[in-house]
């Protein structure tokens, strides 16, 4: 049986580290509470680019637009958003294990150091990796975006994939692969933004809005596919933020409810410990008292 000075000294290291992982569980909470709310903040921009998509969707450069156009998928290109930090319980292994599911030819972009090294390792194709910053900017998204769609226009790819963790609730990340590029025409697009990001455009807000395009819709229209690429990045990226942070939150809620049972496990045998050698302590006195 260890010595009560041992016992003393491996509680209060459990101590030190369950406060350490209460503090990380905090950090983790105000994080992931930021994270959702700049997810939802999207959800407006979504739905008025809907409404944009709809208004010029009769224009015939739509069905001639390169992002729209179909392509015959030779070589997927796959976008995988992980976390450069650890300390998440199981939600890089879950999206790891979608990618070991993939047979097809598949070239990765990587976003997030723990994806970088996954792929490294298990020595699959990787054309390139970002960085990923606490928080999600528009240049980081940019630069993302810039070099998917030169890819894809240049046909090393044939189509662009997100594979990210999607967030769901608290306890919920579910490992999600969408493909964003080609879609077969602008309708599909559309009703992709909807459904995507749960929007019903109401009859009053089709019959009673009006856009006036300048210089023209056709030339609007060619920008608007890029833009949505770059909208679904960067509202996947803050989904992935939100898991990350949330599934960090509950992994350091558990590592702290596991420190503290053990707290109590280790209290309980330094009783025993203490109280075994107080009782041996009486017997040798009263042993000694014997022979004398």
């Amino acid at each position: 049986m260890p010595s009560t000075k041992e016992i003393r000294t491996r509680i209060k290291s459990v101590k030190n580290t369950a406060q350490i992982t209460r503090a990380m569980q905090l950090v983790a909470a105000s994080k992931m509470k930021k994270a959702q709310d700049a997810t939802m903040a999207g959800r407006a921009y979504a739905m008025l680019l809907a409404e944009i998509l709809e208004s010029v969707s009769h224009q015939e450069i739509a069905q001639n637009h390169p992002l729209l156009a179909p392509r015959e998928a030779k070589r997927r290109g796959i976008l995988i958003i992980g976390t450069d930090k650890g300390l998440c319980g199981p939600l890089n292994g879950n999206l790891f294990k979608e990618v070991m599911a993939i047979k097809d030819d598949v070239a990765y972009v990587t976003i997030g150091r723990k994806a970088t090294q996954f792929i490294s390792r298990t020595k699959r194709p990787l054309l390139a990796d970002f960085p990923l910053s606490d928080k999600v900017t528009y240049p980081e998204v940019r630069a993302v975006v810039n070099y998917m769609l030169e890819l894809y226009t240049e046909g090393k790819i044939d189509t662009i994939e997100i594979l990210y963790s999607a967030f769901v609730n608290t306890l919920i990340q579910q490992p999600t692969i969408m493909r964003i590029v080609p879609l077969s025409g602008l309708h599909e697009l559309i009703e992709d933004v909807k459904k995507r990001y749960k929007i019903t455009l109401s009859d009053t807000s089709k019959d009673e809005r009006e856009f006036i395009f300048e210089p023209s819709a056709a030339e609007i229209l060619h920008e608007l596919p890029a833009l949505y690429v770059k909208q679904l990045i960067y509202q996947s990226l803050l989904g992935a933020k939100a898991s990350e942070h949330s599934a960090r939150m509950v992994a350091m809620k558990s590592a702290t409810d596991n420190a503290k049972n053990l707290v109590s496990d280790l209290t309980l045998e330094y009783n025993k410990a203490r109280q075994a050698a107080i009782t041996q302590e009486i017997l040798e006195i009263a042993a000694a008292t014997q022979f004398n």
